[in-house]
C-alpha cells in the first residue's frame, strides 16, 4: 500500500471517527501532496511524497519553536499533536551511526579538510539521504564537528 492509499484509507477512518484534528492533518497531507503534483504536473512518485511529507514536520517544527518564544502554549499543543500525525506516514528516521558514516564517506570523496569544504559535503551527505527521513540540523552539526569546526 503507497503512502497516499494509506492517507486516504485512514482519512476515512477519521471522518468515521469524527476524529477532527487527525481529518484535518491528512486533508492538509493531501492538498499539499496535490499541489506539489500540479506544480510538476505529474503523479509523485513515493519518494517525492515522502519529500512533502518532510516538508509539513519541516513546517511544524518551525511553527512550534515560535510558539513557544512568544509564549502560544495552546497553539504549540495543536502543532505538537498534528506532528504526531504526520510522522506516522514517514519512514523511519536515519539512525546517527549511519549518518556519521555517510558524513566519513562524504569528507573522503570530497577530500574536504575543513569548513570551507561544508557545502560539497553537505550536499554529497543530503544527496544519500534522498528520500529518506534524516534530521538536517543534526547532519550540519555532526559535518561540522567532523571537519573540525
Amino acid at each position: 500500500m503507497t503512502s497516499q492509499e494509506k492517507i486516504q484509507k485512514d482519512m476515512v477512518e477519521a471522518m468515521k471517527s469524527k476524529d477532527r484534528l487527525r481529518l484535518d492533518v491528512l486533508r492538509g497531507i493531501k492538498t499539499a501532496i496535490k499541489n506539489k503534483e500540479i506544480e510538476r504536473m505529474k503523479q509523485l512518485g513515493e519518494a517525492e511524497v515522502v519529500q512533502v511529507l518532510n516538508t509539513l514536520v519541516k513546517q511544524r517544527r518551525d511553527s512550534i519553536e515560535q510558539f513557544t518564544k512568544g509564549g502560544r502554549l495552546d497553539l504549540v499543543e495543536r502543532e505538537e499533536a498534528e506532528l504526531k500525525i504526520l510522522e506516522n506516514y514517514l519512514p523511519p528516521a536515519v539512525g546517527e551511526q549511519e549518518i556519521r558514516d555517510v558524513i566519513t564517506q562524504a569528507i573522503g570523496e570530497a577530500q574536504a579538510s575543513s569548513a570551507k569544504d561544508m557545502g560539497k559535503v553537505m550536499k554529497l551527505v543530503m544527496g544519500k539521504f534522498s528520500g529518506r527521513v534524516v534530521d538536517g540540523k543534526l547532519v550540519n552539526q555532526l559535518v561540522r564537528t567532523l571537519l573540525g569546526n
